[in-house]
């Protein structure tokens, strides 16, 4: 991945299609487009001048992009969020993908749980990417356990 991508709030180069991120910029979403990411998910509000864009959906719409927005409370987050999530995520299997929320903590508990729960992996190997970054605290540490005890289905 591309070394424009060093100063976007703690992104993170998953594999050869997946990035993710803390909020990223116009300017820096524009790169995400040059680098041939196909869509952009996320998973921050829009109604916070400190976390989001003024028109985040039209700029990456604008860039040709697809755009997912799966608004998730970080004092709240939902089963039905991830749910949707998981959908996206199914839905794009062969496209590079871009995610992200305010700082990378949804979008890692997220994804973290996906290749648990749709792809299989092992829990640590599932988490490195979350553990490497943040240590859920006791809304997200009782979230992740929740979801794998419902196992979403497939």
């Amino acid at each position: 991945m591309s070394d424009a991508f060093s100063a976007i709030h703690n992104y993170r180069a998953v594999d050869d299609r997946l990035g993710t991120s803390g909020q990223p910029t116009e300017a820096q979403l524009a790169d995400v487009a040059r680098a041939g990411f196909m869509t952009v998910i996320n998973l921050a509000l829009h109604d916070d001048p400190r976390y989001s864009l003024a028109d985040e959906a039209g700029t990456v719409r604008s860039l040709g992009l697809d755009y997912v927005h799966i608004p998730v409370q970080f004092v709240a987050p939902k089963q039905s969020e991830l749910l949707a999530f998981f959908d996206a995520m199914d839905a794009r299997t062969e496209e590079k993908v871009w995610m992200h929320c305010a700082a990378n903590y949804r979008v890692t508990v997220f994804l973290g749980l996906y290749r648990m729960v749709r792809q299989g992996w092992p829990r640590e190997r599932a988490f490195e990417l979350m553990d490497g970054l943040w240590k859920p605290n006791d809304v997200w540490a009782a979230f992740i356990e929740e979801a794998l005890a419902k196992k979403p289905s497939p």
